[in-house]
């Protein structure tokens, strides 16, 4: 089979709009689309089980390859048969370059043209990453959709340093696929270059357009929800998702709330991901259909009534947001699994939502309605 092949089928698209449903093909099985991806930074969603994943219905989870590099490393995850063979986990993995953490580890790395050399954030020793190591490192991984390593800039940052910024992502991206494109014919995961530039339109059509004349198996869209305001991040989105050719399938990169998802998916997004809904589960913050509850107040000490009445996971069908409280205010590890497991199943199910929704062009609909329920009974 070839490296690079129609990976991503159009199911539907929205009368009213650009928001789709599809399938995107991948070495371990079909994602459906939209589709929210749990993030497993270390091969593993924090305080959930593979079955659990498998239960609720995801079909990708991501990993992050800077982590896995560090620990436990290359050597052990190839002797295992890649994250598959070391976690058991049966469905796609996406790999993230480690990009991200160049951008939120600043004060270990230093990048050049060449690559990133950075110091480990758990021993201190040196390491200097590729944009070919990288593509080397998720191969061992055996990743189903592995990125290019980029640098991603800050809300904030000048024209100047987005532009320097981007010229080493183009380049990088480049080198990318050229490894990627001579890796063995067995290992058949999918390289995602990344666009760039900041929140400049103009860097961002320069990158959009550098990234589509590779032709690569699909798409991510870099640097947003770093910081900008909700108003810049929806006018970025909208404008650069408007750059990228319909036939690929579309992902961006660390969006994880109902809002931002729905704004995503109002743009023709067809997969996301964001460590949110699981940090914010293990701190007691819990989704419902009228907006997040903190789990910890008093008001809920003698609410035998489940998290979401209208929530039909595991959890609301059989735990009290009283009993929840009780595992969260005494530091019970029970607290973090359960309150994962439905924040996970929350969106899960708002997925399969937002496509029978967007089947039935009446997604513009269930948007507005959902935002008005979620933000319109706030604590």
């Amino acid at each position: 089979m070839q490296k690079i092949d129609q990976i991503f089928t159009l199911g539907h698209q929205d009368s009213t709009g650009y928001a789709r449903t599809g399938t995107i093909e991948l070495p371990h099985g079909t994602v459906r689309t939209p589709a929210f991806m749990p993030v497993g930074t270390n091969a593993t969603v924090k305080a959930m089980t593979k079955d659990g994943l498998e239960e609720i219905g995801f079909d990708i989870i991501l990993a992050n390859t800077y982590h896995l590099y560090l620990r436990p490393g290359v050597e052990v995850l190839r002797a295992a048969g890649g994250l598959h063979g070391f976690s058991g986990w049966k469905g796609n993995f996406l790999t993230d370059s480690g990009g991200y953490q160049v951008f939120s580890l600043s004060q270990f790395r230093k990048i050049t043209k060449d690559g990133v050399k950075f110091r480990s954030h758990i021993d201190g020793s040196t390491h200097f990453l590729t944009p070919e190591s990288v593509v080397g490192l998720q191969e061992a991984f055996n990743s189903d959709i592995q990125m290019q390593l980029d640098v991603c800039t800050g809300y904030g940052t000048t024209w100047k340093k987005a532009k320097e910024a981007l010229v080493i992502t183009t380049d990088w991206a480049k080198r990318a696929m050229k490894t990627w494109k001579e890796t063995p014919d067995e290992y058949q995961g999918k390289l995602f270059p990344i666009v760039q530039g900041n929140f400049f339109h103009d860097l961002r059509k320069e990158s959009a357009e550098s990234v589509i004349d590779l032709d690569p198996p699909g798409i991510a869209i870099g640097g947003l929800s770093v910081g900008e305001p909700a108003d810049v991040y929806s006018e970025f989105l909208e404008s650069t998702a408007r750059l990228l050719p319909p036939a690929k399938p579309r992902y961006v990169m660390g969006i994880g709330t109902p809002d931002y998802i729905l704004e995503a998916v109002r743009n023709g997004i067809d997969i996301f991901d964001c460590v949110l809904p699981t940090r914010n589960a293990r701190n007691g913050s819990l989704f419902t259909r009228d907006g997040q509850i903190a789990i910890k107040k008093e008001r809920y000490a003698s609410d035998f009534g489940p998290i979401d009445p209208e929530c039909g996971c595991k959890v609301c069908r059989e735990y009290s947001r009283a009993y929840m409280r009780h595992l969260y205010k005494n530091d019970e590890i029970l607290s973090s699994m359960l309150a994962t497991w439905h924040n996970l199943a929350f969106l899960h199910g708002m997925m399969a939502e937002i496509r029978e929704a967007i089947e039935g062009d009446t997604f513009e609909a269930y948007r507005s309605a959902f935002l008005a329920r979620f933000f319109g009974n706030r604590e």
